[in-house]
């Protein structure tokens, strides 16, 4: 921002947070904050903002709610060296502007957490539906397919999240390709040396040529 005077848009007080002691040109007295005042440096107790309570810059939503809430209220600003211009570090405001401020926001947040439990419960109860038809669409392709293991490949594979082919557009319309694949990737996986082929350095795709036949046995086996 620009320099430590009033700014004429929005009206706001400046305080300024200066880099050595300062003394109060109207009382003598110290303070760790100064506004300017008619060419003269004074202290908030001389410029009446004695009153107000620090607010640092960090929480966007608490600071401007605080602001909107106090009847008086002024910027904070510090002059960088580095940059060689006047930066913001925080408000100053009313104590019971910031009080209610922050009662807003934490009713904010309560509101927000609520919300998030509900879309939580919202997408396990979807989850569940759809690994539940998914275990059904793998049965009634692999009728042979024991049960629980129906479940487990939909449970793993419908894992919102997961990526895995479940969870794809293909999955999810239940196709009849991605329900084979997500059969064929669990027996890929649980029922041949696919894993310990790979352990030892062995290339994906060879590795997958190596246990081809002993899925498409299994896939054989599980249809009837």
């Amino acid at each position: 921002m620009g320099g430590p005077q009033r700014e004429q848009q929005s009206g706001d007080i400046v305080v300024i947070q200066p880099h050595k002691a300062f003394t109060c040109e109207n009382c003598g007295g110290p303070d760790d904050l100064l506004t300017m005042e008619n060419h003269q440096a004074l202290c908030l107790t001389c410029a009446d903002l004695a009153h107000l309570v620090w607010l640092p810059s960090g929480d966007a939503a608490l600071t401007r709610r605080a602001r909107k809430l106090s009847t008086l209220s002024a910027v904070v600003v510090r002059f960088s060296r580095t940059r060689r211009r006047y930066e913001r570090q925080g408000v100053l405001v009313e104590a019971e502007a910031l009080d209610r401020a922050e009662e807003q926001c934490l009713h904010d947040a309560d509101l927000r957490a609520r919300r998030r439990e509900r879309d939580q419960v919202r997408r396990a109860a979807q989850d569940v539906d759809f690994q539940r038809q998914l275990a059904d669409e793998i049965q009634r392709l692999f009728p042979r397919c024991p049960p629980e293991r129906a479940e487990a490949i939909a449970t793993h594979a419908g894992t919102r999240g997961s990526g895995r082919v479940g969870r794809s557009a293909a999955g999810q319309a239940l196709e009849a390709n991605a329900v084979t694949a997500a059969v064929v990737a669990s027996i890929r996986h649980t029922d041949t040396q696919y894993d310990e082929l790979l352990m030892k350095g062995v290339a994906r795709l060879d590795a997958r040529e190596r246990v081809r036949a002993n899925i498409d046995v299994m896939l054989e086996q599980w249809r009837g």
